[in-house]
């Protein structure tokens, strides 16, 4: 009888296992580098966007939507993942802003709010100083203005390594449209994530 509920649980746990695999972080990084071709410029402004699958121009944006764009084109759609966690679960996000209730034009396109959803649904790993601990796929944040007031960014880790082989690039937009540089250390990091979903 043991043997008979093991092997079951082997068959029920195969199929979970393989589809835990099935998220490709390859496919994520050529997503989000594939922006560089067309996002040129960088616009914080606040915008009106459709529900679910809304965006803004995609020639331009913030950081933020360099990383939903690129889950978005995987079949993950951000702006409304984190709409729905947020709305079972306001309480687990930052009050920096003031607000009483969910607003899917913008929730998404924050960096906090992406920390804590990445937190909640992802893995939340080490900051560190060892490059090798930044995997392809894997989402930073940084702080580009500490010890000054906070100023929030994010990226996607590539698989693109710096000139001495050392750093792994980082695609982003930090002012100048989607660019694949080696900043990885050039600010503070203030949270290291890997998501991967699974639908």
């Amino acid at each position: 009888m043991t043997r008979i509920l093991v092997a079951l649980f082997v068959l029920l746990c195969a199929p979970l296992a393989a589809h835990a695999d099935s998220f490709d972080a390859s496919q994520l990084i050529s997503a989000a580098v594939a922006q560089s071709a067309y996002t040129k410029s960088y616009d914080g402004a606040y915008t009106v966007i459709p529900y679910p699958g809304g965006d803004v121009p995609k020639e331009t944006g913030v950081c933020t939507d360099v990383v939903i764009r690129a889950y978005r084109t995987l079949g993950f759609d951000l702006q409304r993942l984190v709409h729905e966690d947020m709305k079972r679960n306001f309480s687990a996000y930052p009050k920096i802003w003031g607000l009483s209730r969910t607003d899917t034009n913008i929730d998404h396109r924050r960096v906090p709010n992406l920390q804590v959803f990445f937190a909640r649904h992802g893995r939340k790993l080490a900051v560190s100083d060892n490059p090798a601990d930044y995997k392809p796929g894997d989402i930073v944040t940084w702080d580009l203005t500490y010890p000054k007031r906070p100023l929030p960014h994010i990226g996607i880790v590539t698989d693109q390594r710096s000139d001495d082989g050392v750093h792994p690039l980082i695609v982003h937009n930090i002012g100048r449209g989607v660019q694949v540089e080696d900043m990885l250390f050039s600010y503070k990091i203030t949270g290291h994530y890997r998501y991967a979903p699974q639908g």
